[in-house]
């Protein structure tokens, strides 16, 4: 389920058509977690509340990318938001974007073209046809690439208000949770619902509908020496090789990918053999991990990032400056779940945010082929280095490795 937070400003029409959707199933590939309001005193509020969803009002960008983080939003949908979202704002919020429009774009967009004056300017161009559009938002006021149209005709004794109304009803409140549940689908097909540049490192366990345990890792890079490196099979293992001369290589190089029996263990550092020596001794996953701590790379502090799969299930952990996180889950077919090491895009020579919250629930495909490829695809092409996927068919298994620098 794709998290939705909803921007409003004014009565938050579209907003119940959105609420209606989630509670009568057209809705059903996302949820609406945070409505957020540049009004204290805005209906929508009302509505959102009726719905049992949290509210908040943000007077600031800071506040709502605040907002859209602390609850975990993946999707962005503006129903009556009266305000421009600034392209500072898109490229920190990082995340897909949607607005609805009061008529066919192009036509009636742009700056001033907003609630009553669109209707007042369609009346008084003397126009047969208007509608509504859904699109994708971007730096260019109602710019972005249109999802979704409707058209709706004008009648010879139509106003303003009445005009407004009837587009309300016969496109807006048709076509906004439709498309809405569209874009939701296609982000729930995707592993980064959240578009990013540099995640750093990631894992990925899961299960495939008909039951075959998967993995995946793979790991990105900005400096030359964390490009310099690719991946390698080693019989059953995973390493790390070398393409040029590093002199420090203690945190770049090691072993992603150990099997013990028929436990595989997936980590982003040389704790891959702390757990496998435990495990070996009779330890857990746990009290392994519970001896190692976060990376000593001043001022980031990488999260260490782990994973163990068992015939039972998987279990991922996180350690990091804020504490050590567990996570158990069973096989359940058709889902997974991923963990990376940094939580958003920051501005370059920033702090790197480590990953915050718990792993986010993926959908695993049948096919290894395509999810590999796809996950391949995502990744940023400037900063991806390696990836290797491995799907089980009972005690065999099918596995692709990508490696960007061969």
């Amino acid at each position: 389920m794709i998290r939705i937070a909803v921007l409003v400003s004014g009565g938050g029409t579209n907003l119940q058509a959105l609420i209606n959707a989630q509670t009568n199933g057209i809705l059903k590939s996302g949820i609406i977690v945070r409505v957020i309001s540049s009004q204290v005193d805005a209906y929508a509020r009302v509505r959102a509340e009726k719905a049992g969803i949290p509210c908040s009002t943000c007077q600031t960008e800071d506040e709502i990318l605040e907002e859209l983080r602390e609850c975990g939003a993946e999707l962005v949908v503006l129903a009556g938001y009266m305000h421009i979202l600034s392209p500072a704002f898109l490229k920190a919020c990082a995340l897909p974007a949607m607005n609805i429009h009061p008529s066919l774009l192009p036509a009636f967009s742009g700056k001033g073209y907003f609630g009553i004056r669109v209707h007042e300017a369609v009346l008084k161009a003397g126009v047969k046809v208007t509608g509504a559009s859904v699109h994708m938002v971007n730096e260019v006021t109602d710019g972005g690439e249109i999802v979704a149209q409707k058209a709706v005709e004008i009648l010879p004794d139509d106003t303003p208000e009445k005009l407004q109304r009837r587009v309300m009803e016969q496109a807006e409140w048709v076509i906004y949770p439709r498309a809405v549940e569209e874009v939701c689908r296609k982000l729930s097909g995707k592993v980064f619902a959240r578009p990013m540049r540099y995640p750093g490192r990631g894992i990925i366990t899961g299960c495939t509908p008909s039951g075959k345990a998967m993995f995946a890792y793979f790991i990105m890079g900005r400096s030359s020496s964390s490009r310099a490196r690719v991946f390698e099979k080693s019989g059953d293992d995973l390493i790390i090789r070398m393409t040029g001369k590093v002199s420090d290589t203690s945190l770049i190089l090691y072993a992603p990918v150990r099997t013990l029996g028929d436990t595989v263990i997936i980590t982003n550092g040389d704790q891959t053999d702390t757990v496998y020596d435990a495990l070996k001794d009779g330890g857990t996953f746990e009290s392994a991990l519970r001896t190692r701590e976060y990376e000593p790379d001043a001022p980031h502090y990488t999260p260490r990032i782990s994973a163990v799969i068992t015939p039972e299930g998987y279990r991922q952990s996180i350690l990091k400056r804020a504490g050590r996180y567990f996570f158990e889950y069973d096989f359940t077919p058709g889902k997974g779940h991923l963990i990376h090491t940094y939580d958003h895009d920051v501005m370059k020579d920033a702090v790197l945010p480590s990953f915050e919250g718990e792993p986010r629930e993926v959908s695993i495909p049948e096919d290894m082929e395509t999810f590999a490829d796809s996950l391949w695809e995502e990744l940023d092409e400037d900063n991806k280095v390696s990836l290797y996927v491995r799907f089980y068919d009972g005690k065999t298994y099918t596995d692709k490795l990508f490696n960007k620098g061969e």
